[in-house]
C-alpha cells in the first residue's frame, strides 16, 4: 500500500514521525493508501523551507512571477483528467464534478496571471511643494492555507495561487482524507518553474493545524471548514498574531414563489442539493416554499430526486456518488433519523441504498424531507450530505425573516418570474452571495467569494480583489528630492501641506 508523504523544499519526504491515517475509496469502502502525519518538526521544517524561499521570491520580478503562473496553468489544464481522477478516487465525488471543481480553481489560476495590473499602487505628484506620495503593496511572508475534503483541488487554488503571485511562500495543509491532489499540483507548480520552497505540502491532523497557527514564522492563515473549526482557527491565529480568513459552515436556502417556473426550480434544486453528494457548502439544503408553491413543488423534486443515477465517481453514468467516509455516512442518515423522529415527512428516502458491485462503498441516496421546522435537528445543523429539507412558508417576507434568523450566512437563492421579488430578497437577506435563479451563486474568480455570520471570520473574503488584499500589505512612501543647492528649512511642528 502506497504511502503519501509531504512536499518541502521541492522534494518529497515522510518527514519525522511515525504516525500515518488510512487514505479510503469512498466507493469500495476500502482503504488505498497511508497518509504521513505531520509533527511540529515536518511544519517547521516546511515553514523554514518556505521562510528561506521568500527572500529571493519576494524580490522576484513580476514577468517571473506571471510566467510561472501560465506555465503552471497551462500544466493544470492538460491535466484535469489526471487530477480529477484522483479527487473522484479519494473524494467519491463523480468524474465530471472533478473536473468541474479543477475548472474552477484554474480560474483563480488565470485571475493570478494577471497580478500586475492587480498590484498597481497609486500615485500623487505635487501633493506638497516638491513632494511626491505613493503606495504599493507588499507580501507578507510564509502564508498557510488549511483546507476541506470537499474540493481537495479547487478551495487550495483558490488560494495558494494568489498568494505566490503576490510574491508570498506557501504551506498547504490539506484534508488527510484527500491527499493526493495537493502533492500532484505541487509537482506541477516545480515542472512549471517555481522555485523549491515557495510552496510546500504537509499532511496531517490536529497537531499540524496546531504547529502552524502557533509558528511564529507564519504570517497569515486561510481557512475553509466547519464553522466551529473556523472560529478555533481565527481565534488561535489572532492569538498569534497572524492575519487570518476563516471561512465556516452553512446553511444555504432557496426560496421557491408560486410564479417561479417550478419544473426550472425543481431540476436545479435537486442539482445543487444532490451535487456531489450534498458535500459542498453552497449546496441547497432547504428549500423555502412560499404561499401555494409548497405541494407542487414537492412532487416536482420527489420524482427528479428519484431519477438521480447513483454509483461509482469512475462510472461514467453516475451523477452522484458516495459520502466521504463510513463515518460522514452514519452521521447523514441518523439526522434523518432524527428529521423522521421529530415529524418531517420522508418522501425521498436515501437510507440504506446499496449499489450493485459497490456493497461495502459509503453511499446515501438523495433524500427530501417535506414538512421540516425550523427546530428539527435536520434544518438546525449543517448536514454535508444529499439531504433537501422543504420549509413552508406564507410569504417573501417571512421567507427572507426565516434566512436572516439562520446563524450562518454564506449562500441563498431565489427562484422568481418577479424582479420586485428577487430586487427586495437580495436587498433584504444578509448573506454574502445570492443568486436569482440560480441555485449556486459561487462568483467567478474575479470577484471574492464568501459569506458572512457564522460562515465568515475575518473581514476578508478569498481569491479575487479581496485575496490580493489579503495577500498583501499596503506601504505608503512620502518623498522629497530637494536640489542639492537649496536648502530646506526643518521644522519642529506637525507637517502640514503648504
Amino acid at each position: 500500500m502506497a504511502t503519501i508523504e509531504h512536499w518541502i523544499g521541492g522534494e518529497f519526504t515522510a518527514g519525522s514521525g511515525d504516525r500515518t491515517g488510512p487514505v479510503f475509496n469512498p466507493a469500495t469502502g476500502q482503504q488505498q493508501h497511508d497518509v504521513v502525519l505531520a509533527t511540529p518538526a515536518d511544519v517547521d521544517a516546511a515553514v523554514a523551507a518556505a521562510r528561506t524561499a521568500f527572500e529571493s521570491w519576494s524580490q522576484a520580478s513580476l514577468s517571473k512571477r506571471t510566467k510561472v503562473m501560465f506555465n503552471f496553468r497551462e500544466l493544470v489544464n492538460a491535466r484535469v483528467k489526471e487530477i480529477a481522477e484522483l479527487v473522484s478516487d479519494e473524494h467519491g465525488k463523480v468524474l465530471s464534478d472533478a473536473a468541474g471543481e479543477v475548472q474552477r480553481g484554474l480560474e483563480v489560476i488565470e485571475f493570478a496571471c494577471g497580478i500586475p495590473q492587480l498590484l498597481k499602487g497609486e500615485y500623487s505628484d505635487q501633493a506638497s511643494t516638491g513632494v511626491d506620495v505613493f503606495s504599493f503593496r507588499e507580501p507578507l511572508g510564509v502564508c498557510a492555507g488549511i483546507t476541506p475534503f470537499n474540493f481537495p483541488a479547487m478551495v487550495p487554488m483558490w488560494m495558494y495561487p494568489v498568494a505566490i503571485a503576490c510574491g508570498n511562500t506557501f504551506v498547504l495543509k490539506p484534508s488527510e482524507r484527500d491527499p493526493s491532489a495537493s502533492n500532484y499540483v505541487a509537482e506541477l507548480l516545480k515542472e512549471a518553474g517555481l522555485p523549491d520552497g515557495v510552496f510546500n505540502v504537509v499532511h496531517g491532523d490536529k497537531t499540524a493545524v496546531d504547529a502552524l497557527l502557533q509558528h511564529p514564522d507564519v504570517a497569515a492563515v486561510s481557512f475553509v471548514g466547519s464553522t466551529p473549526i473556523a472560529r478555533y482557527i481565527y481565534e488561535q491565529g489572532n492569538a498569534h498574531g497572524k492575519r487570518v480568513q476563516a471561512l465556516g459552515g452553512a446553511k444555504n436556502h432557496a426560496i421557491i414563489l408560486p410564479d417561479a417556473d417550478l419544473e426550472f426550480a425543481a431540476g436545479h434544486l435537486t442539482a445543487a442539493a444532490f451535487g456531489s453528494a450534498g458535500e459542498r457548502c453552497m449546496a441547497i439544503s432547504a428549500a423555502v416554499a412560499v404561499g401555494g408553491a409548497g405541494d407542487a413543488l414537492v412532487d416536482l423534486v420527489n420524482r427528479k430526486a428519484g431519477e438521480v443515477k447513483v454509483g461509482s465517481g469512475r462510472d461514467a453514468a453516475s451523477e452522484m456518488g458516495p459520502v466521504v467516509t463510513a463515518a460522514a455516512k452514519q452521521r447523514i442518515e441518523g439526522l434523518i433519523d432524527s428529521g423522521e423522529r421529530q415529524g418531517a415527512k420522508v418522501t425521498v428516502d436515501g437510507r440504506g441504498l446499496s449499489v450493485p458491485g459497490f456493497e461495502e462503498g459509503f453511499f446515501v441516496g438523495p433524500t427530501v424531507l417535506d414538512q421540516v421546522e425550523p427546530s428539527m435537528d435536520v434544518y438546525r445543523e449543517e448536514i454535508f450530505g444529499p439531504v433537501l429539507s422543504v420549509v413552508r412558508a406564507d410569504t417573501v417576507d417571512a421567507a427572507i425573516e426565516l434566512i436572516n434568523s439562520n446563524p450562518y450566512g454564506n449562500g441563498t437563492a431565489i427562484f422568481t418570474s418577479s424582479g420586485e421579488a428577487a430586487r427586495r430578497f437580495q436587498r433584504g437577506v444578509k448573506v454574502g452571495m445570492i443568486g436569482i435563479n440560480v441555485p449556486i451563486p459561487v462568483p467567478m474568480a474575479y470577484y471574492s467569494f464568501g459569506g458572512w455570520k457564522d460562515s465568515l471570520f475575518g473581514d476578508k473574503h478569498v481569491h479575487g480583489p479581496e485575496g490580493v488584499s489579503f495577500y498583501t500589505r499596503a506601504k505608503v512612501v512620502t518623498s522629497r528630492w530637494p536640489h542639492v543647492s537649496h536648502a530646506y528649512d526643518a521644522s519642529l511642528h506637525f507637517p502640514t501641506a503648504s
